[in-house]
């Protein structure tokens, strides 16, 4: 099998990614073992309010363990949405909806995962009668699979099979309708943009009524006019400017503050306690205080108090003005991601052909409604609309916004191009054969939004801290008022401390409430998330392609590289550079069994043996293109294959595939062997009936740069090793070429499984880069496993990483951007923790007695909300990450 980068295929599905290492944060609600997930499953995606914090997801972990048949939950907070994977044999969607409403949950059910070929049609006056005899008339059509209709919205979603129909053909259908394409806008960005407007909505009411109470309490006051009006006393001691500020701060406090009680109420029901819980605190104390003191102003004659409206509605501002700031930088921490999904040009031209090849027309369409084996036309300088294959003309492309190769590469027929690239100099005509959601930039987009959703490790740490950090800020803000209150009750401190128009009481409550407000946790909350998003957008740009946070952070800590040899070290097109008869057999038999057994793997060593062998048959005259038939075709992992060609056993591989059927290698046979193996050469030897007839002397070079690489992760203290089936004189030859002083030859994929098994008990983060099927199970076993772009789907599929660019200087990039990374996490949470820790004591007022500095709540608020967006601002630092510098050039 050919293996190009253009081979691609990312798992998306969860379903798919049932290790600790994958892209998505994967809670085992149930405890079925990984296999039976696979067997009777569905799955329901669950939009959850209140998701906002850890602990509530930890809570609704909770819920769904109570449900019979739950078997799997993703759980996404940053968006809020949770996928559900259960047996339908033993609950259904309500039963699952009905648990998690009963643990304060506000749930909705959304659609199910979207299929990838599915078309969104606007109508445009049709009646009821009309969509009804619409969906009749769609159902019936060829390669329709479902239809769902939106009556009031005259729109219409359609499943199809894309090798029977499109778009184009979908639209032609309903061309008498007027129908026109309507592309939905993403989940993720509507919530996005509609939790912008939300904050910025509630900041706006918030200034809207808290500037009043400010002038009325702290500007107006001060002259003259406005001062002597203010302070008119309405009934006994009350005031006209207590009123207004009672009247201003309450839409404040119960409108704009309204999500702070609704936080507060979900995670106090469900005994967990967040920032809402702290905020809730500290601005009912201030209003409802506040509250007290026009009551006693009301009813006393004598009695004098100052109220604290300005210090809520100032709170509840700052913190709004916090939140709005945040979730607008949060935005930009997936600007990679807005990027790649926006490099698909938005137009293409089709191109109508006859049987003979010839053009009959040509029509510029929108990409949207192009189909599978479709042909479309690309001239210089335009963009490949989707993925296909030139079947016309010769280019060089530009992959780098894909896969982050500079390097432009030729295209000639049967090449293939990705979706999104640049054609630079030549005239392409392509068959389409990815459309939709199925190309490879939507999987690259899928794939890295799902990593920026998933969980690192380091997160926990967060999460456990934020467990105990509310009830002890709580604790420490009650002993601050507390204190405060019982040193000036007993004249413990002088009375010149307290500011005019306060007294003990009231200065002890000040110091209580700044204490709650600066010590909310936010900013640990997004100290990992945030870096994760922008990293997995960072790597992505790159051409590294991270599935998952825990990947992510695992690869910095790597101390041993473990690499496969061909294909991956080695430049993976090998070539034949010699062959050699060891029998009467002649060279057009050799070659016709080889071509026949070896056209049915998958190895490159066997595509270079097919590819020279029919070159060898041609040269001898021979004119026939059919393949002998092979029966009983079997592999033998790591040594070779065989099978019987016209009922005469037949083998292809190794020495040791010989050997292992009592087959004889004589001397002639062992000197060839030697030589090829010396000069860093594989050698296939072919059997044919019991008898050794031939071999093929196999050279693949070792990829340009590889011991740099090899030189570099050594520098930087992590050791690389070789793992291969090939035999140990080939596979020590290609070690000293790149630098690698340790080799395990001669293994089985499980061997190379076992191996990596063997260096993990040592206590060290084993990585395993690889491409091939024989990886796969290495690549499985390894903490970090890295695929090579251009190899096989199960093996990139096993992996944690992959290398687009199938260039092995990515895999300093990974671990260089890894290291980063967590480097940035761990400054954000110094950062977020020495924020709380300087801030608190200054907040409980351990300054004040000495040099009179103290922290209003209102105050107190605004720089709880600049921690935030401090630490978001950090994390998109890592949007200026470089490689290294050594590698900066590729």
């Amino acid at each position: 099998m050919e293996t190009k980068l253009d081979d691609l295929k990312i798992p998306l599905n969860p379903t798919t990614l049932n290790n600790e290492n994958r892209a998505v944060e994967i809670i085992d609600a149930g405890g079925f073992p990984a296999d039976e997930f696979l067997q009777d499953v569905e799955i329901c995606r669950l939009k959850i309010r209140s998701m906002t914090f850890r602990a509530n997801a930890q809570s609704l972990q909770n819920a769904l363990t109570t449900v019979h048949g739950v078997k799997r939950t993703v759980i996404a907070p940053e968006i809020e949405e949770a996928t559900v994977h259960f047996d339908p044999n033993s609950t259904n969607e309500e039963q699952i909806i009905e648990a998690i409403s009963g643990s304060g949950f506000e749930v909705e059910l959304l659609t199910f995962a979207d299929n990838p070929y599915k078309v969104h049609i606007k109508l445009e006056r049709v009646s009821f009668e009309d969509m009804a005899a619409i969906r009749s008339s769609l159902e019936q059509a060829c390669g329709v699979n479902f239809v769902e209709m939106d009556v009031v919205g005259q729109k219409v979603a359609i499943g199809y099979d894309p090798d029977q129909t499109g778009p184009r053909s979908l639209l032609q259908c309903l061309k008498s309708y007027r129908a026109s394409l309507y592309v939905p806008p993403r989940r993720r960005d509507v919530q996005q943009l509609q939790e912008v407007c939300t904050y910025r909505n509630l900041f706006l009411l918030s200034c809207l009524f808290s500037v009043p109470v400010v002038a009325f309490a702290m500007v107006l006051p001060m002259l003259p006019p406005y001062g002597d009006w203010l302070n008119y006393r309405a009934y006994n001691m009350l005031t006209v400017g207590m009123v207004l500020r009672w009247i201003f701060c309450t839409p404040v406090q119960f409108i704009a503050g309204r999500r702070f009680y609704v936080g507060s109420y979900h995670a106090l029901r469900q005994k967990s306690a967040n920032m809402d819980v702290l905020v809730a605190l500290g601005t009912n104390a201030a209003y409802f205080y506040s509250v007290y003191i026009l009551f006693k102003a009301f009813t006393s004659t004598s009695f004098r108090g100052q109220d604290f409206f300005e210090t809520s509605s100032m709170l509840i501002s700052f913190i709004l003005l916090g939140k709005y700031l945040e979730v607008m930088a949060k935005g930009k921490t997936s600007d990679a991601l807005a990027k790649l999904a926006h490099l698909a040009p938005d137009t293409a031209c089709l191109m109508t052909l006859n049987d003979h090849g010839n053009v009959l027309s040509e029509m510029e369409i929108d990409t949207q409604l192009i189909q599978r084996n479709d042909i479309v036309k690309i001239v210089p300088g335009a963009k490949v609309p989707v993925d296909g294959i030139v079947i016309s003309g010769q280019s060089h492309v530009n992959e780098s916004t894909i896969t982050g190769e500079a390097k432009s590469i030729l295209k000639t027929p049967g090449d293939k191009v990705i979706g999104g690239t640049v054609n630079e100099n030549g005239c392409l005509f392509v068959k389409t054969t990815h459309v939709g959601l199925d190309t490879t930039l939507s999987r690259i987009v899928q794939l890295v939004e799902s990593a920026q959703l998933s969980r690192a490790p380091a997160q926990k740490l967060a999460d456990r801290i934020s467990k105990f950090f509310v009830p002890v800020v709580v604790v420490a803000a009650s002993v601050t008022w507390l204190g405060w209150l019982f040193w000036g009750e007993a004249g413990l401190y002088p009375k010149y401390w307290i500011p005019k128009g306060m007294d003990e009481f009231e200065l002890a409550l000040q110091f209580g409430i700044s204490v709650l407000v600066i010590a909310c946790p936010c900013a640990l909350g997004l100290a990992t998330p945030t870096a994760i998003m922008v990293a997995s957008g960072k790597g992505a740009s790159l051409g590294v392609l991270i599935k998952g946070a825990s990947a992510l952070q695992n690869a910095y800590k790597v101390k041993t590289v473990v690499f496969d040899k061909t294909g991956t070290l080695t430049v993976g097109r090998p070539e034949v550079v010699s062959v050699v008869l060891f029998s009467t057999f002649p060279m057009e038999v050799l070659c016709d069994v080889a071509i026949a057994v070896e056209s049915n793997s998958e190895h490159p060593l066997a595509k270079s043996v097919v590819e020279h062998a029919k070159k060898m048959r041609k040269k001898f005259g021979s004119r026939t293109e059919r393949l002998k038939r092979v029966e009983n075709f079997e592999v033998f992992p790591g040594a070779g294959v065989g099978g019987k060609v016209d009922k005469i056993p037949v083998l292809v591989g190794n020495r040791r595939l010989l050997q292992a059927h009592n087959i004889a290698v004589g001397p002639q046979v062992d000197r060839y062997v030697v030589e090829n193996e010396r000069l860093a050469q594989t050698c296939i030897l072919v059997a044919i009936n019991g008898r050794v007839a031939g071999g093929f002397g196999v050279t693949d070079p070792p990829k340009p740069g590889t011991r740099a690489v090899i030189s570099y992760l050594r520098s930087i203290g992590i050791t690389s090793i070789m793992v291969t089936g090939d035999n140990w004189a080939t596979a020590f030859a290609v070690a000293r070429g790149v630098g690698i002083n340790e080799v395990f030859a001669e293994m089985d994929p499980t061997g190379k499984a076992n191996k990596i098994k063997t260096l993990k008990m040592t206590g060290n983060i084993v990585a395993m880069v690889g491409d091939g099927v024989n990886d796969s199970h290495a690549l499985a076993a390894a903490d970090v496993g890295i695929a090579i772009g251009a190899g096989t789907n199960i093996a990139i599929e096993a992996a944690d990483i992959v290398l687009m660019r199938s260039n092995l200087e990515d895999v300093v990039t990974a671990i260089d951007l890894s290291r980063q990374t967590v480097y940035r996490i761990w400054l954000n949470y110094i950062w977020a923790l020495g924020y709380n820790i300087i801030g608190m004591p200054i907040a409980a007022g351990i300054l004040y007695p000495f040099i009179g500095i103290r922290l209003p709540p209102w105050l107190a608020g605004a720089c709880m909300a600049a921690s935030s967006v401090s630490v978001v601002c950090s994390s998109l630092v890592l949007k200026c990450y470089k490689r290294p510098l050594n590698f900066q050039s590729t």
